[in-house]
């Protein structure tokens, strides 16, 4: 797997400028925003976003430690998230409209399916999560297992998402 891009922060900006624009927004009132790509590869990150653009992915987890690690704040609702490609292109922008935490074991089905992945499955979702936090902290030089996710710091964070802009893939919703 090829390693996430650099994110192309000018297109960002840019795509955020127009998103505040046709929803009449000033800059100084503008909610906050990221600039991500999903997954830890470019191969993932363009599998995934097409789940969103064209499939059902609408949700989104995490660990809590990865923001506390990476020293930037925890998603809130209406928090927005400019989603980039595998090449670093931003191509969305999706709202936070809901947030959860929870243990690992604790996933409820509705929110493994939301998540848009495989077969959609519960099962489905822990395997491949499991695979990928395990990975992903190794990374970091950290040990991580689902029975961690009962402590502090190390719950998991369920987001729940909907497109917002550009307007040919917004969501309903967020028109």
């Amino acid at each position: 797997m090829s390693e996430l891009p650099e994110l192309n922060l000018t297109a960002a900006n840019q795509m955020w400028q127009e998103y505040l624009s046709s929803r009449s927004i000033d800059l100084v009132d503008a909610p906050p925003y990221v600039v991500e790509c999903y997954g830890d590869s470019a191969e993932l990150a363009d599998e995934l976003l097409h789940e969103v653009m064209f499939g059902t992915k609408r949700a989104t987890s995490s660990l809590a430690n990865e923001y506390a690690y990476e020293g930037i704040q925890e998603p809130r609702v209406g928090d927005h998230w400019v989603v980039c490609d595998g090449s670093g292109q931003p191509r969305i922008i999706q709202r936070v409209v809901a947030i959860k935490r929870s243990s690992f074991y604790e996933v409820p089905a509705e929110f493994a399916a939301a998540e848009g992945e495989g077969d959609l499955s519960l099962e489905y979702w822990r395997r491949e999560h499991k695979k990928f936090w395990t990975r992903t902290q190794a990374a970091i030089g950290r040990d991580w297992a689902p029975e961690q996710t009962t402590e502090a710091g190390e719950e998991l964070i369920l987001e729940h998402n909907e497109i917002c802009w550009p307007p040919e893939y917004a969501d309903q919703s967020a028109s």
